[in-house]
């Protein structure tokens, strides 16, 4: 199998956190792209028609693609216990609301980066950081005592999510009114799952 992807996505991450945690390192090739909304790579679009990263090619199948998708294959596949069915719907709610940290995060960049200094919209960005703030919020007053659990998928989706407010949104200074989530952060983030997936600062 191969893994399209781009180490700054944070979905990406989440998805090579996946691997490592499940120990499906030996059976994945990890194929770096260069590749983004504007200008998608080939190999991408023929794998994935919506150009998006992740994706995960098969030989005994179709491409499997979008990262919660992808991590919940490789959970079954590896018969492991990243979605565990007494908390199922616990898990794919924080999973979700992970991913919907990055959604918020990713908005903010693309809006800057693509839409240069003079076209990007101000209203936008913060719109979307509100959204992101609402989030950061929620998981430290309703979600400490999961985050805290075993690991799951979700707790991996969130500390993805969290890194890339580190690695894009440093300035916003998330850490500041979630001391609790930051502790936790800072703990999972000595996974070696997560210490060998770091992404560029580039």
């Amino acid at each position: 199998m191969q893994l399209l992807m781009s180490p700054a996505s944070p979905y990406v991450r989440k998805t090579r956190v996946t691997i490592r945690e499940l120990g499906l390192t030996g059976q994945i090739e990890e194929i770096a792209l260069s590749t983004n909304a504007l200008d998608t790579d080939p190999r991408l679009a023929s794998a994935n028609p919506a150009g998006k990263i992740p994706a995960l090619t098969r030989d005994d199948g179709p491409t499997v693609h979008d990262s919660r998708v992808i991590c919940r294959y490789l959970d079954h596949l590896a018969k492991g216990s990243l979605y565990p069915d007494r908390r199922i719907w616990e898990v794919l709610t924080l999973e979700a609301t992970g991913d919907a940290l990055c959604d918020a995060a990713v908005a903010m960049t693309y809006e800057a980066r693509f839409k240069g200094t003079e076209g990007k919209s101000g209203e936008w960005i913060e719109a979307q950081w509100a959204k992101a703030a609402r989030i950061l919020a929620s998981l430290e007053a309703r979600w400490m005592s999961h985050l805290s659990g075993p690991v799951d998928a979700g707790q991996i989706a969130v500390a993805c999510g969290l890194g890339y407010l580190d690695l894009r949104h440093a300035g916003r200074d998330w850490r500041a009114t979630v001391p609790e989530l930051a502790a936790w952060h800072a703990r999972f983030a000595e996974r070696p799952s997560m210490a060998d997936t770091v992404p560029p600062e580039a």
